[in-house]
């Protein structure tokens, strides 16, 4: 039971960082006519945003670990961006209101997610989100 709620909470707060990066990134668009059906959407897109990046990105990690060690990290900025389109488009492809529009919106999407989830889960307590 406590890895479905830590789950549970990992989504949720993936969930809220997706909704910051559409609410300041204008080339990130949630659509949907309700404010369930957004909320809904934000928990499908953070479903598929954890799976890609459970899947996907440590192949990434570990057949660019040249290109890792050569830039010092800053290919990882790339790499996120990439799959932060990615994740725009297979939500897309799924028939669902989420739009990820080019490379930059991808770029600034990715790091809004990445610093608004570290610091929620930095509020959430460790009771609660046990990794």
């Amino acid at each position: 039971m406590p890895n479905a709620l830590a789950l549970t909470i990992r989504v949720a707060v993936v969930a809220v960082a997706l909704w910051v990066a559409t609410a300041l990134i204008t080339g990130i668009e949630l659509g949907g006519g309700t404010t369930a059906g957004r909320a809904g959407t934000l928990i499908v897109v953070a479903i598929i945003f954890g799976l890609v990046n459970a899947v996907l990105k440590p192949i990434i990690k570990v057949v660019g670990c040249p290109l890792y060690i050569l830039t010092l990290g800053l290919v990882g900025l790339v790499v996120n961006a990439l799959l932060f389109m990615l994740v725009g488009y297979l939500s897309t492809r799924l028939g669902l209101p989420f739009h990820v529009d080019g490379f930059w919106a991808g770029f600034w999407g990715a790091i809004i997610v990445a610093v608004v989830a570290f610091v929620l889960h930095l509020i959430i307590p460790d009771r609660f989100d046990q990794r």
